[in-house]
């Protein structure tokens, strides 16, 4: 067992890292601040080559393997929410996390809403008839918001899976300005939630970038390591040791149901569907059925600037959301129960044959 190394300089030139960080003051209206942001680039400049990714840490404390071991302030508040919220899971009534997965909305470029949406609003309408509790995460807020971001997977569990730590820490990283990542508000939100309806459309055959994003980063809520002590922080050496030790691999998101809607207008929907699925049930999550996975087409091969009313016209489809809504709960009860195995709902067809 090795631990393989490029011999690549990882440092930009101190020109090309002025020029990037001085982009974001293109704008006129800070000409007269040039010295503070000269002077402010050359602090960052410094920062980056130091590496002071967590310049804020504090000792791990009791129920660390190395309880003297620093830990970052930002890792630690992100566990103490992740902890929260499963204390909500276990103790608390039934909750659902809506996801709509795309890009689009009507403050940006676009200037309209998506129809992933107006099909999550029509679920939202099933859970505030039944009384549920419920989030909304919509990614189209990374497309508009100022500042908000989701940063990529740095692909640690391929190193070794004790390497991914739960919740994540490679961020932020403030000696790269790899700050403001949305995540840690978005672990709970999946921890604290019975059951996860996901409504994206297709992008190009597969889900919209802000969704893998999200996916490619829930990896440490699937085996990750929730002792970041253990392996020095990030020491491939001892996290490799630690896998090869015998690794449980930690099932952080077991139990809860999902839902499934995915909609597109010319092809890749039953791909995507099935990708989605195949992820969801790998980390165990619990699939609901005929009725929880909907793949449909939305004014199929039809002009995109009709593709609302093409939705109006759906009815069968705005029903099926609404049963795959009405079957999530039933899911999420019955599993309580422990009778999730040994029913079929209850629940009328709108496209039977």
């Amino acid at each position: 067992m090795s631990v393989r190394k490029s011999h690549r300089d990882w440092k930009i030139p101190r020109d090309e890292f002025l020029k990037r960080f001085k982009a974001n003051y293109q704008d006129p209206y800070f000409d007269k601040f040039k010295d503070t942001i000269d002077e402010l680039a050359e602090v960052s400049y410094k920062v980056y080559l130091e590496a002071r990714k967590s310049p804020k840490t504090q000792k791990a404390g009791e129920g660390y393997q190395d309880p003297d071991y620093e830990l970052s302030h930002d890792w630690i508040e992100a566990k103490k929410a992740i902890l929260k919220a499963q204390k909500e899971f276990e103790e608390g009534e039934e909750q659902i996390l809506l996801i709509s997965a795309s890009h689009r909305n009507d403050h940006t470029c676009p200037g309209e809403i998506s129809k992933s949406f107006r099909l999550l609003e029509i679920a939202q309408g099933i859970l505030e008839e039944e009384k549920v509790k419920f989030e909304t995460l919509d990614l189209s807020e990374l497309s508009h918001e100022y500042g908000k971001k989701i940063h990529p997977c740095k692909a640690c569990v391929s190193t070794a899976m004790p390497l991914c730590h739960w919740p994540c820490s490679c961020y932020p990283n403030y000696a790269l300005g790899q700050v403001q990542d949305w995540m840690n508000d978005i672990y709970p939100m999946w921890v604290r939630a019975h059951g996860i309806m996901i409504i994206t459309p297709v992008y190009w055959h597969q889900s919209p970038s802000a969704l893998k994003l999200m996916m490619d980063r829930l990896v440490c809520a699937d085996g990750g390591n929730p002792d970041p002590t253990s392996t020095k922080g990030k020491d491939p050496e001892m996290a490799k040791k630690l896998e090869l030790q015998g690794w449980d691999y930690p099932r952080h998101l077991k139990g809860r149901c999902f839902s499934l809607v995915v909609h597109g207008d010319t092809i890749g929907v039953d791909d995507a569907k099935s990708a989605l699925s195949d992820w969801l049930e790998e980390m165990e999550l619990i699939p609901t059925g005929n009725f929880g996975e909907i793949g449909r087409y939305i004014g199929y091969f039809e002009p995109y600037a009709t593709s609302h009313e093409a939705l109006d016209e759906d009815k069968k489809m705005q029903e099926e959301v609404r049963n795959a809504t009405r079957n999530l709960i039933i899911s999420i009860r019955a599993q309580k129960k422990q009778q999730l195995h040994s029913f079929i709902p209850d629940l009328k067809d709108p496209r039977p044959k």
